[in-house]
């Protein structure tokens, strides 16, 4: 049996222990992953670079090896200038959008829970869209996009979550996702009107919508990177509670965890996550669902396992839809949100017909 929990909500060392942590083997496979991830990102493009002059380029950087850069100055501008910040802010915001999927689905004890599913997303949509259409903040206003994204993000599913809990039932699949679904179809429309309100701003809005990276540079990495750490932080502090939850709030609550405060950091660690990513990156679907679902299949599901993993996964999964975004029909470039909603919708639909279970 379990112990109980420490006031502050910690699993007690026996019950810690008892919970399955990450293999080396899963381990080395999601780090090997990452890696041919990032080389494959840096590579390929309208000009080749090759993979291993891409990796003697980064060891060439590294003091005291003594590799020389096989570079010439335009293919090493290429490189750092133009495809290094877009494989890194394509990194950060995957990382996030998966583990933020893992700790919504964990959170809620939902299989099929997802920022896109539960209104954080279209609250962050809407966010940024006043944004950029009302050019709030002048010339720092992309800096403003992920305060205003964050806050349309948190009233999405905290609209959600409450519209599911009114009605009977509330803590099932269904209603939750049919909650979610109902307020981002109103925080969408919203959004429309907007966009119709200020139709000089329609095509920047609209190609950011559908998800763009190709635009992303330093900049971007840097307003994106205190929210990602803050967020990782607290996902991955909170890991192990989530184990904890999976057994239900009263089962929990009885062990010493304070439920209603796991729910409400974590909730908000993964939306400031989402929102950050929608803010700069556009809505880009299902890498919540994809990712964290193929860990439990492959590795585990246990969130000890899981949020560690997605992050990784998640990253590469990321620059390799990117990759193919960037490719399928080069010179020209498809949107990413288009690349991750054919991989994702096929695979919602499988998950939706096999999952038995519309409880916790």
């Amino acid at each position: 049996m379990l112990r109980a929990a420490s006031p502050r909500g910690r699993l007690p060392a026996r019950a810690a222990g008892a919970l399955p942590g990450i293999s080396a083997r899963w381990a080395v496979a999601a780090a090997l992953f990452l890696l041919v991830s990032v080389l494959l990102g840096l590579a390929i493009g309208p000009v080749g670079l090759g993979t291993g002059r891409v990796a003697r380029e980064v060891l060439s950087h590294v003091p005291f090896l003594g590799v020389s850069s096989p570079l010439s100055e335009t293919e090493d501008a290429i490189l750092w200038e133009l495809r290094a910040p877009r494989v890194v802010l394509g990194l950060l915001v995957g990382a996030m959008l998966a583990a933020a999927g893992a700790s919504y689905q964990g959170v809620f004890r939902n299989p099929l829970a997802d920022p896109y599913l539960l209104g954080a997303a279209a609250g962050a949509g809407l966010g940024a869209t006043l944004v950029i259409a009302y050019e709030l903040g002048g010339a720092a206003g992309r800096d403003l996009r992920p305060v205003a994204a964050f806050l349309g993000a948190m009233g999405g599913v905290t609209a959600a979550y409450v519209l599911g809990r009114s009605v009977g039932g509330g803590r099932s699949t269904a209603t939750l996702i049919l909650a979610g679904v109902t307020v981002a179809a109103f925080l969408t429309a919203l959004q429309t009107f907007v966009q119709q309100h200020r139709t000089d701003t329609v095509q920047e809005v609209y190609s950011w919508i559908l998800g763009q990276l190709e635009t992303s540079g330093w900049g971007d990495v840097v307003v994106m990177l205190p929210y990602v750490a803050v967020s990782s932080v607290v996902l991955l502090w909170h890991r192990r509670l989530l184990d904890v939850l999976a057994v239900g709030d009263d089962e929990a609550a009885s062990l010493g965890v304070p439920v209603a405060r796991v729910r409400l950091i974590v909730v908000a660690a993964a939306t400031l996550g989402t929102a950050a990513a929608v803010a700069l990156s556009g809505l880009i679907a299902f890498v919540g669902i994809i990712v964290p679902h193929a860990i439990r299949l492959l590795a585990g599901t246990s969130y000890r396992i899981v949020l560690p993993l997605s992050f990784v996964v998640g990253g590469g999964f990321l620059v390799l839809a990117d990759l193919l975004a960037r490719t399928v029909i080069a010179p020209a470039e498809l949107p990413i949100g288009v690349v991750t909603a054919f991989f994702g919708a096929p695979f919602f639909a499988v998950i939706l017909r096999t999952t038995r279970t519309v409880g916790p």
